[in-house]
Protein backbone atom coordinates (compact mmCIF):
# COMPACT_ATOMS: atom_id res chain seq x y z
CA UNK A 1 0.00 0.00 0.00
CA UNK A 2 2.64 2.07 1.03
CA UNK A 3 4.29 1.70 -2.45
CA UNK A 4 1.28 2.45 -3.72
CA UNK A 5 0.61 5.71 -2.46
CA UNK A 6 3.44 6.53 -3.21
CA UNK A 7 4.03 6.04 -7.16
CA UNK A 8 0.49 7.83 -7.20
CA UNK A 9 1.67 10.69 -5.74
CA UNK A 10 5.19 10.87 -7.45
CA UNK A 11 2.87 10.47 -10.92
CA UNK A 12 0.39 13.33 -10.15
CA UNK A 13 3.32 15.79 -8.61
CA UNK A 14 5.19 15.26 -11.76
CA UNK A 15 1.66 15.57 -14.22
CA UNK A 16 1.37 19.27 -12.62
CA UNK A 17 4.90 20.12 -13.84
CA UNK A 18 6.26 20.48 -9.69
CA UNK A 19 9.22 19.96 -7.74
CA UNK A 20 9.21 18.10 -4.39
CA UNK A 21 9.98 21.42 -2.62
CA UNK A 22 6.84 23.00 -4.68
CA UNK A 23 4.53 20.25 -3.62
CA UNK A 24 6.15 20.09 -0.26
CA UNK A 25 5.62 23.75 0.31
CA UNK A 26 1.71 23.28 -1.34
CA UNK A 27 0.68 20.93 1.10
CA UNK A 28 2.30 22.31 4.10
CA UNK A 29 4.66 19.14 4.77
CA UNK A 30 8.21 18.77 5.07
CA UNK A 31 9.82 17.34 2.09
CA UNK A 32 11.65 14.90 3.91
CA UNK A 33 8.06 13.71 4.67
CA UNK A 34 7.35 13.90 0.79
CA UNK A 35 10.35 11.98 -0.35
CA UNK A 36 9.43 9.43 2.34
CA UNK A 37 6.16 9.41 0.88
CA UNK A 38 6.91 9.06 -2.39
CA UNK A 39 9.54 6.62 -1.87
CA UNK A 40 7.16 4.12 -0.28
CA UNK A 41 9.26 4.46 2.97
CA UNK A 42 6.89 5.49 5.60
CA UNK A 43 2.80 5.25 6.92
CA UNK A 44 1.69 8.23 5.83
CA UNK A 45 -0.62 9.59 8.59
CA UNK A 46 -4.71 10.36 7.12
CA UNK A 47 -3.33 14.08 7.66
CA UNK A 48 -0.93 14.31 5.45
CA UNK A 49 -2.41 12.22 2.78
CA UNK A 50 -5.07 15.26 2.78
CA UNK A 51 -2.87 17.29 2.40
CA UNK A 52 -0.94 15.67 -0.44
CA UNK A 53 -4.16 15.03 -2.48
CA UNK A 54 -6.14 18.61 -1.65
CA UNK A 55 -2.95 20.07 -2.74
CA UNK A 56 -2.73 17.85 -5.90
CA UNK A 57 -6.29 18.56 -6.55
CA UNK A 58 -6.86 14.96 -6.60
CA UNK A 59 -9.02 14.02 -3.55
CA UNK A 60 -8.13 11.18 -1.46
CA UNK A 61 -10.43 8.45 -2.84
CA UNK A 62 -8.29 9.32 -6.36
CA UNK A 63 -5.39 9.64 -4.72
CA UNK A 64 -5.56 5.93 -3.62
CA UNK A 65 -6.76 4.73 -6.84
CA UNK A 66 -10.41 3.00 -5.47
CA UNK A 67 -12.25 5.69 -8.23
CA UNK A 68 -12.71 4.89 -12.04
CA UNK A 69 -15.26 7.18 -12.07
CA UNK A 70 -18.25 7.37 -14.20
CA UNK A 71 -18.17 3.46 -14.14
CA UNK A 72 -19.50 1.29 -11.74
CA UNK A 73 -17.04 0.63 -8.93
CA UNK A 74 -17.57 -2.04 -6.57
CA UNK A 75 -15.29 -2.31 -3.30
CA UNK A 76 -15.73 -5.81 -1.49
CA UNK A 77 -16.01 -5.97 2.12
CA UNK A 78 -12.48 -5.46 3.87
CA UNK A 79 -10.79 -4.69 0.81
CA UNK A 80 -10.41 -0.69 1.44
CA UNK A 81 -7.29 0.70 2.36
CA UNK A 82 -6.22 0.76 6.41
CA UNK A 83 -5.43 4.31 6.53
CA UNK A 84 -5.65 4.69 9.82
CA UNK A 85 -4.46 1.94 13.38
CA UNK A 86 -5.37 2.92 17.01
CA UNK A 87 -3.18 2.42 19.74
CA UNK A 88 -5.75 0.25 21.15
CA UNK A 89 -6.42 -2.10 17.84
CA UNK A 90 -9.28 0.45 16.25
CA UNK A 91 -8.73 0.75 12.41
CA UNK A 92 -9.90 3.17 9.33
CA UNK A 93 -10.75 2.01 5.93
CA UNK A 94 -11.40 4.04 3.39
CA UNK A 95 -14.23 2.05 1.24
CA UNK A 96 -15.43 3.87 -1.28
CA UNK A 97 -15.15 7.73 -3.02
CA UNK A 98 -15.18 9.91 -5.86
CA UNK A 99 -12.91 11.79 -8.15
CA UNK A 100 -12.98 16.13 -8.25
CA UNK A 101 -13.98 18.43 -7.64
CA UNK A 102 -16.78 17.28 -5.26
CA UNK A 103 -15.46 14.62 -3.36
CA UNK A 104 -17.27 12.22 -1.70
CA UNK A 105 -15.24 9.58 0.98
CA UNK A 106 -17.35 6.72 2.35
CA UNK A 107 -15.23 5.06 5.76
CA UNK A 108 -15.68 2.27 7.96
CA UNK A 109 -14.13 3.02 11.38
CA UNK A 110 -13.83 0.72 14.94
CA UNK A 111 -12.49 1.76 17.39
CA UNK A 112 -11.38 0.19 20.70
CA UNK A 113 -11.33 0.65 24.19
CA UNK A 114 -8.70 3.85 24.86
CA UNK A 115 -8.72 4.86 20.97
CA UNK A 116 -8.81 8.07 19.38
CA UNK A 117 -8.42 9.61 16.76
CA UNK A 118 -8.21 14.00 16.22
CA UNK A 119 -8.72 14.58 13.17
CA UNK A 120 -7.75 18.52 11.95
CA UNK A 121 -9.77 20.58 10.31
CA UNK A 122 -10.44 20.33 6.11
CA UNK A 123 -10.76 22.34 3.51
CA UNK A 124 -13.63 25.06 3.47
CA UNK A 125 -16.90 23.81 2.53
CA UNK A 126 -16.15 19.99 4.38
CA UNK A 127 -18.94 18.08 5.86
CA UNK A 128 -19.05 15.19 7.46
CA UNK A 129 -21.57 12.65 8.41
CA UNK A 130 -21.24 9.96 10.99
CA UNK A 131 -23.83 7.06 12.30
CA UNK A 132 -22.60 4.73 15.27
CA UNK A 133 -23.52 1.00 14.22
CA UNK A 134 -22.02 -0.98 17.23
CA UNK A 135 -21.24 0.44 20.92
CA UNK A 136 -20.72 4.33 21.55
CA UNK A 137 -18.41 7.20 20.34
CA UNK A 138 -17.65 10.75 21.85
CA UNK A 139 -17.71 12.91 19.03
CA UNK A 140 -16.15 16.58 19.48
CA UNK A 141 -16.29 19.04 17.05
CA UNK A 142 -14.09 22.32 18.00
CA UNK A 143 -15.25 22.99 21.47
CA UNK A 144 -18.04 20.81 21.35
CA UNK A 145 -18.57 17.45 22.26
CA UNK A 146 -21.55 14.49 22.20
CA UNK A 147 -21.91 11.17 23.16
CA UNK A 148 -23.57 9.04 20.03
CA UNK A 149 -24.90 5.52 21.32
CA UNK A 150 -25.74 2.76 18.78
CA UNK A 151 -28.02 4.10 16.01
CA UNK A 152 -27.05 7.75 16.32
CA UNK A 153 -25.72 9.91 13.87
CA UNK A 154 -24.66 13.41 13.32
CA UNK A 155 -23.68 16.06 10.86
CA UNK A 156 -20.84 18.56 11.15
CA UNK A 157 -19.09 21.14 9.71
CA UNK A 158 -15.34 19.69 9.13
CA UNK A 159 -13.71 22.73 9.12
CA UNK A 160 -12.99 22.96 12.58
CA UNK A 161 -10.54 20.35 14.70
CA UNK A 162 -12.61 16.86 15.58
CA UNK A 163 -12.00 13.77 17.75
CA UNK A 164 -13.59 11.27 17.20
CA UNK A 165 -13.12 8.14 20.34
CA UNK A 166 -14.21 5.13 22.21
CA UNK A 167 -16.69 5.45 24.92
CA UNK A 168 -19.11 3.72 26.84
CA UNK A 169 -22.59 3.29 26.47
CA UNK A 170 -24.70 5.40 28.22
CA UNK A 171 -28.34 3.87 28.01
CA UNK A 172 -27.94 1.65 30.94
CA UNK A 173 -29.24 -1.23 29.23
CA UNK A 174 -27.58 -4.71 27.82
CA UNK A 175 -23.53 -4.09 27.83
CA UNK A 176 -22.57 -2.78 25.03
CA UNK A 177 -20.19 -4.16 22.67
CA UNK A 178 -16.16 -3.72 23.47
CA UNK A 179 -15.93 -2.33 19.68
CA UNK A 180 -17.16 0.56 18.93
CA UNK A 181 -17.85 0.87 14.72
CA UNK A 182 -19.46 3.76 12.60
CA UNK A 183 -19.72 4.66 9.11
CA UNK A 184 -18.23 8.46 8.48
CA UNK A 185 -18.99 10.66 5.15
CA UNK A 186 -16.79 13.18 4.41
CA UNK A 187 -17.84 15.56 1.45
CA UNK A 188 -14.65 17.94 0.66
CA UNK A 189 -16.34 19.92 -2.68
CA UNK A 190 -14.31 22.12 -4.96
CA UNK A 191 -10.79 20.12 -4.73
CA UNK A 192 -8.77 21.18 -7.38
CA UNK A 193 -4.45 21.79 -7.78
CA UNK A 194 -3.42 24.57 -5.26
CA UNK A 195 -2.80 27.83 -6.79
CA UNK A 196 0.63 29.60 -6.35
CA UNK A 197 1.62 33.15 -7.17
CA UNK A 198 3.36 31.80 -9.91
CA UNK A 199 -0.07 30.65 -11.40
CA UNK A 200 -2.00 33.76 -11.15
CA UNK A 201 0.87 35.88 -12.69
Amino acid sequence: MTATIGRAVRTARLAQGWNLDRLAEQAGVSRRTLVQVEQGQSNPTIASLLALSDALGLGLPQLMAITTEPTLEISRDSRGPVLWQGDAGGRARLVAGTAPPNVVELWDWTLEPGDSYDGGPHTPGTRELIQVREGAVRLTVGDHTEFLDTGDSASFTGTLPHTYAWSQSDKGQAPAPLTARFTLVVFEPNVQPAATERDAI
